[in-house]
């Protein structure tokens, strides 16, 4: 799993959190200690799926586009990490029954397990994220 997972849903969290205004990247960087461009990739991507919406200009900034209950963690991976799980094999002997059928055996496994996954993330939205957030601070 890639940390465009993890920003996208601290990004998104963070922009649950300020349902009054508009946020910038520099904030959401701030709030999540990394480089603004590499906020506004992950911000790139969520506009793009139509969970947050964007103004240009001064006043302008980032700003969630949905009901916090509608996007689920396994939502965000598929856009961010989807195939993370893969197994990454060398280059195998053909001509050996284990190098033949290592990386399709695994495939097979890892994709078991990313589903497993999926299943486990579609439990928790946005809104449970802001909930235990809220939680963690009382």
């Amino acid at each position: 799993m890639n940390s465009d997972f993890t920003l996208a849903i601290h990004s998104l969290t963070y922009l649950a959190l300020q349902t009054d205004r508009m946020s910038t990247s520099d904030a959401i960087s701030e709030s999540a200690g990394v480089h603004p461009v590499r906020i506004r990739k992950v911000l790139s991507l969520l506009k793009k799926q139509g969970f947050i919406a964007s103004k240009e200009g001064t006043g302008g900034g980032f700003i969630f586009a949905m009901d916090l209950s509608d996007i689920n963690l396994w939502d965000i991976y598929k856009i961010t990490s989807e195939g993370a799980l893969q197994p990454k094999c060398t280059a195998t002997n053909d001509k050996c029954l284990v190098g033949a059928n290592m990386k399709n055996v695994l495939f097979q496994i890892f994709l078991g397990a990313e589903e497993k996954l999926g299943d486990y993330l579609k439990d928790y939205t946005i809104k449970d994220i802001v909930e235990m957030i809220h939680q963690e601070k009382a």
